[in-house]
């Protein structure tokens, strides 16, 4: 595999060892666009200029460099969500755009055969991904739901915990390998059919037409 231009920067929210980061930000681009399975520690030990004795002092094997690097991936999409709510408080419509494009553009970096992997190798780790992505839904989500209702924009005859809880409900049910693979999708086409579902049924018609 290519594996040219692997190491370019990311945003991050807080100070890391720059060492590390710059292997999880190769194996960041090379595992979610190819998928992990093709790509060795070799590999990324020879791209990044290092021996092989230094990578594994840092990751002593392929599936802590996958948590580290799925970590990474939701660290990121936290700080996008943080974004949003920070960015936009009181505008329920600039925070639903925002809140949209921002997820499009974050699980866009995740391509088929990295899904594939996930489902075949790592089950396992995929639990650790779904607990953290519960836990951001509930605090990011419920804060964006609770600012449409005092904007008149989400209805408030449904509470919004309920709203977050069938939010949870599918997002557990679609947003997983084996059911990405069945239906054929991408995971930003699911959440994005997921959302555009929840919100027919929360938003009002002033929120529709905002």
């Amino acid at each position: 595999m290519n594996m040219k231009r692997a190491h370019k920067s990311r945003p991050r929210s807080r100070k890391r060892d720059p060492h590390r980061q710059r292997i999880v930000d190769a194996a960041r681009i090379h595992f979610l666009s190819h998928g992990f399975r093709s790509v060795t520690m070799d590999d990324l030990a020879e791209e990044l200029g290092i021996s092989k004795k230094t990578l594994y002092a840092h990751f002593p094997g392929k599936f802590d460099l996958l948590e580290a690097v799925l970590a990474d991936k939701l660290a990121s999409v936290e700080a996008a969500l943080k974004e949003v709510t920070r960015s936009h408080p009181h505008d329920f419509p600039a925070a639903l755009r925002d809140l949209l494009a921002g997820t499009h553009r974050e699980l866009d970096e995740i391509k088929p055969p990295f899904v594939r992997d996930m489902r075949q190798k790592a089950p396992e780790v995929f639990k650790l991904v779904e607990r953290r992505r519960a836990a951001l839904i509930q605090r990011y989500f419920g804060k964006f739901f609770v600012e449409g209702q005092r904007a008149g924009m989400v209805r408030k005859d449904v509470p919004v915990k309920l709203i977050i809880e069938i939010l949870l409900a599918m997002v557990q049910s679609i947003m997983n390998p084996p059911k990405m693979e069945e239906l054929g999708m991408m995971p930003k086409e699911g959440f994005t059919g997921i959302l555009k579902i929840v919100l027919e049924g929360a938003l009002t018609s002033k929120g529709r037409k905002a």
